[in-house]
């Protein structure tokens, strides 16, 4: 009779387990599964992401009426199209006037410790309304762009239905945040690779890996997102007349002087072209520079000593290219929505 009652219990037990797992391993409602390589995506409690706000995220990211003149929306310069990011060295803002940097792409930057080239943005709800007062982007203000939205009676009736409330810049910046998190991009021949299946890379491929592994790539471009997302100076620009600060105009430190973030490297075949400058057309010509160690100059930074020293060949940069190629994965290639009017 007990060991009857314990096969019974075990029974019931094993019955809910299997009912109750999906429940337990499924992703938050509105929340995309991670991805073959990463991680589960960082979801701040003050942010919780629901279908509906994905969804005004998405339009809010496409509008180009959050412009001042309605010619530039995030989509202009960050376009699922080219990677989510730009085919040009730098973006064109309202009135064609040109900014000083490249457009960085938006794919898995919710794994981001930080946003933009220099870091100034913390988070993606702080990126989300950095462009929008920039005089050479979108030209604006949030108050601007609060009074706008809130005569559209179908952005009043969706941020009332997500938020409980009016259009605010809050919902504005959490709502775009929670759509960028959706942009993800995984199951590469790399991740397949490493999950076993030999044949994902070809022998270039893998031979690039052992290059990238040996010669200290990986000690910034980290695996499972290619960025330890620190800041380095590279050399990049440094010989223009007026070189771009980068780090160093946000912490106002001399030894940031011309650092900039590790772009992440997935997806990186799609984003051309490179650096925060868009200086390098072709990944074979940031693959040189980088196999170089940089460019010197006085800040240079010490950590692209290993790869100066590993006096990569010719051969060994052909090979990095084409593992590089093997960090392709699948993103979601987004369509425009029908706006609110």
């Amino acid at each position: 009779m007990h060991a009857m009652k314990w096969l019974c219990s075990l029974t019931v037990i094993a019955g809910l387990a299997i009912f109750f797992a999906p429940l337990l391993s499924a992703e938050p409602e509105g929340q995309p599964p991670a991805p073959l390589g990463l991680k589960p995506v960082p979801v701040p409690d003050d942010n919780p992401m629901t279908p509906d706000k994905v969804e005004l995220g998405k339009m809010l990211y496409f509008d180009k009426r959050v412009s001042k003149d309605g010619t530039v929306a995030c989509a202009t310069c960050h376009d699922p199209k080219r990677g989510w990011a730009e085919d040009q060295p730098v973006s064109t803002g309202i009135a064609g006037q040109k900014g000083g940097r490249n457009s960085p792409t938006v794919i898995n930057a919710a794994y981001a410790t930080s946003q933009f080239w220099d870091g100034r943005a913390a988070t993606l709800e702080e990126q989300a309304v950095g462009p929008v007062g920039n005089p050479i982007e979108m030209g604006n203000t949030m108050e601007a762009v609060v009074e706008k939205l809130s005569k559209i009676p179908g952005y009043g009736q969706r941020f009332q239905k997500v938020f409980g409330t009016g259009v605010t810049e809050k919902g504005f910046a959490q709502a775009i945040a929670a759509f960028e998190r959706t942009v993800l991009s995984g199951d590469s021949a790399y991740d397949r690779f490493k999950a076993g299946d030999e044949s994902a890379l070809n022998d270039a491929q893998k031979r690039g890996l052992k290059v990238f592994e040996k010669s200290g790539c990986v000690n910034c471009h980290t695996p499972p997102l290619f960025s330890d997302y620190e800041f380095h100076n590279a050399g990049v620009g440094a010989d223009q007349a007026k070189p771009d600060e980068g780090r160093k105009a946000v912490t106002k430190k001399d030894e940031d002087t011309g650092a900039f973030r590790v772009p992440p490297l997935r997806d990186v075949e799609k984003t051309a072209p490179y650096f925060h400058d868009g200086s390098a057309k072709t990944l074979e010509q940031a693959v040189a520079l980088m196999a170089a160690g940089g460019k010197d100059n006085p800040h240079r930074s010490a950590d692209f000593d290993a790869v100066r020293e590993a006096k990569l060949t010719a051969d060994d940069q052909k090979n990095l290219v084409e593992f590089l190629k093997a960090l392709s994965g699948k993103y979601p290639i987004v369509d425009p929505p029908k706006l609110p009017e």
